[in-house]
């Protein structure tokens, strides 16, 4: 008999296990990624305010040491061709169990590009174009990719996007040499000119990480892989697992399989748990005011029992978590950051007074993190757009004057 698991117990399970509870709070960064599994890093400000978020004294330059000096925090392509930052041995499952397969598509694709702009042996010059990358980086460091086209006439060959489209575009081929080489594992992404800038540095492998990203079996690292999910983000679907990797049906099944995940009930739903699933205790009441595409809000497919019918704004169509608040392990409001550094909170359904002050207070603290910083949030929930163009979103929570007309949330 598979064991039964209530809502209730799973947002327990999250507050604790995801470092949402005071008392869990550290500043042990490369733990704080363990314990998510890792960080997503399309939006580079998500990693640094997920992790200090965690963090029992928050610092920016902290994430960076982590990040840049100690490298103990890799950025990485992997699940679904999303960037990640994880410890170098979770980057390593990573790129067995998920990077490595996105290789020979970015090969054929970029192979298809040059060749309909005009590249008579597309595979030779992308094979060339590789080495002399390489070498470049090689010998001068980590380097911008406007350094290393600046560098190399040959990788300049600019390739046709969309043509005669409304989208046509063109693009420099190093750029896509670049992103070849990383999903081969022989280049890393470095620092970028600002915490907030998505223009890193890039990096040969060996020299940035030790031993590179090596050659694990995809099949061990894929179980491995997914024994660590489902001790951070369990119980879970089968569905579940399968969005958050990205891989098919059938390896997330052998995946399962492989790691013993324990069958579990899920209100009224098949999902599995870890193996060696730890005991849970009682948790006491907490929020988080959490950035877009922070690993809690997009640990899961299927979301019903964490965001309220009410709260379905706090995404995009494309199912991306925008800036989220959280009241005892649901999503009951969104927030964002205007250009003169104001962070707007709207509530999506009514919270008592108190917990919204727990809520303000977290606000407070963000802002004392981030300081003059202004960042701009690249996947915003549908909510977003209007807490940025007016003063305030009023909420369920918010006094109407008379004549006023009924705000989004009621």
């Amino acid at each position: 008999m598979s064991l039964g698991i209530s809502a209730e117990e799973r947002r327990a399970r999250l507050a604790e296990r995801h470092r949402l509870l005071p008392p869990t709070r550290t500043d042990d960064l490369p733990q704080i990624a363990d314990d998510l599994v890792a960080l997503h890093s399309s939006d580079p400000v998500t990693v640094f305010l997920s992790a200090m978020a965690r963090m029992a004294h928050p610092s920016i330059a902290a994430v960076e040491r982590a990040l840049y000096t100690d490298r103990s925090l890799i950025r990485h392509h992997g699940m679904r061709r999303t960037l990640w930052v994880a410890t170098p041995p979770v980057v390593r499952l990573i790129h067995a169990a998920a990077t490595r397969d996105l290789l020979a598509t970015e090969r054929r694709r970029t192979c298809q590009l040059l060749a309909a702009s005009g590249v008579a042996d597309p595979e030779q010059w992308l094979a060339e174009a590789e080495e002399q990358v390489l070498a470049d980086l090689r010998e001068h460091g980590p380097s911008t990719a406007r350094e290393i086209g600046q560098r190399s006439d040959a990788l300049r060959q600019r390739l046709q996007l969309s043509p005669g489209k409304a989208y046509a575009a063109v693009q420099s081929a190093h750029t896509r040499v670049l992103y070849i080489l990383g999903f081969a594992g022989h280049m890393l992404r470095g620092r970028p000119s600002k915490w907030i800038n998505g223009a890193y540095r890039y990096a040969e492998a060996e020299s940035w990480l030790p031993g590179g990203l090596g050659n694990l079996d995809p099949r061990q690292a894929a179980a491995e892989l997914a024994g660590r999910w489902l001790q951070r983000f369990g119980p879970a679907t089968t569905a579940d697992l399968q969005w958050w990797m990205g891989w098919t049906m059938n390896r997330t099944k052998q995946a399962l399989a492989d790691c013993g995940a324990v069958e579990a009930e899920l209100g009224g739903g098949a999902g599995w748990l870890a193996a060696d699933d730890p005991s849970l205790d009682p948790v006491e009441p907490w929020v988080a005011v959490l950035p877009g595409l922070d690993p809690t809000i997009m640990g899961w497919k299927q979301r019903d029992w964490y965001l309220p019918s009410t709260s379905a704004e706090v995404f995009d169509s494309a199912g991306n978590g925008g800036p989220s608040l959280w009241v005892d392990g649901r999503v009951v409001g969104a927030w964002a950051q205007t250009k003169d550094g104001t962070i707007h909170t709207h509530y999506f359904e009514r919270v008592a007074a108190a917990r919204r002050q727990e809520i303000e207070q977290r606000v407070e603290e963000l802002k004392a993190w981030i300081g003059d910083t202004r960042f701009t949030v690249r996947f915003p929930g549908d909510i977003h757009a209007r807490l940025l163009g007016t003063r305030t979103v009023p909420g369920p929570n918010a006094k109407r004057s008379a004549g006023q007309a009924p705000t989004l949330a009621e």
